[in-house]
């Protein structure tokens, strides 16, 4: 007797995969952010005054704050993260969820930081200079 295939189930088990990569992708960033964390917020703040989006007075101040950052991302709860990243969920296809994180952070409080002088530059350009830096600790 032939055996009855399930068209919906493959498909559930499809989506399945994909979330647990996501969530793998997810849980392997911010763990390597946490562990990078001053490498990456040196490399950060430099990659930012050099294509001209921050001007600070201190870039000693701007690089511990990136770091703090970078080191806390871990202990986000999840309706943190994804409520810090709302406005520009949908501004890559494939983003980079620390990348989105950190481009939302610049522009909504890195802003207000009494070292910086202004912040230039649409999300998209934030967000591609951000993720120039971090797309290096992104599963391959």
């Amino acid at each position: 007797m032939a055996r009855h295939m399930n068209p919906g189930s493959s498909t559930n088990k499809t989506i399945d995969a994909i979330d647990r990569k996501r969530e793998r992708e997810r849980r392997y960033l911010l763990k390597r952010s946490r562990e990078m964390a001053p490498e990456l917020a040196i490399l950060l703040v430099q990659r930012l005054m050099d294509q001209h989006i921050i001007e600070t007075n201190s870039v000693q101040a701007v690089k511990e704050v990136m770091e703090r950052q970078l080191e806390r991302l871990s202990e986000l709860d999840e309706f943190d993260m994804q409520y810090k990243i709302s406005p520009i969920r949908n501004l890559v296809p494939d983003p980079n969820l620390v990348s989105l994180y950190l481009t939302q952070y610049i522009t909504e409080d890195l802003i207000d930081h009494d070292n910086i002088q202004d912040v230039f530059g649409d999300d998209l350009a934030i967000y591609n200079a951000v993720d120039s830096i971090l797309s290096r600790i992104r599963l391959q």
